[in-house]
């Protein structure tokens, strides 16, 4: 009885969460998203971690599908645009030029999709510290202690060594 309850209570949470956001319009979404680091993970699995800059363009890193090689990519200026006060993707080779529905959750993320396709969207989260989270993206956590060492197996670290640095917040 109290598991049907819980899930009854978790699945009327899910749909009554997209009605606490506030949809942006391109000069909000501009002001939000602008030279910041957000991480964001897609309906279809894809995830990556990237900036938009104030010119239209972008940079990251993506993994397609959520599975596969980190790909590093970069669209150039005037990518992103504004359009009847909606933001546009101009992407070469694209048959159609998306916009975006943009709806901020808090103060630190958002959702974008595809305006017409509900279904095709992206989480964003606002990051802070680059290496970092790039660091985290690609490696796996270790393990707290080492490995216990046997006679009969002499282990080599191949793992490089990552270097954290304190950074100025973005």
């Amino acid at each position: 009885m109290f598991a049907r309850l819980a899930f009854g209570v978790a699945l009327a949470g899910c749909a009554v969460a997209p009605a606490f956001a506030e949809q942006m319009d391109a000069s909000q979404a501009r002001k939000f998203v602008a030279n910041k680091l957000f991480s964001f993970t897609c309906f279809d699995g894809t995830k990556g971690a990237g900036r938009i800059y104030e010119d239209g363009s972008a940079a990251g890193s993506v993994q397609f599908g959520g599975s596969g090689p980190l790909r590093h990519m970069r669209l150039p200026s005037n990518t992103l645009q504004v359009r009847s006060n909606a933001v546009c993707a101009s992407i070469k080779g694209m048959p159609f030029e998306p916009c975006f529905n943009l709806n901020k959750y808090d103060e630190v993320s958002f959702r974008g999709s595809v305006s017409g396709l509900g279904f095709a969207y992206c989480d964003f989260h606002r990051q802070g510290n680059v290496r970092t989270f790039l660091t985290r993206m690609i490696r796996k956590p270790r393990a707290l202690h080492p490995p216990h060492k046997t006679e009969a197996s002499a282990e080599v670290r191949s793992e490089p060594v990552a270097e954290l640095r304190r950074t100025k917040a973005d």
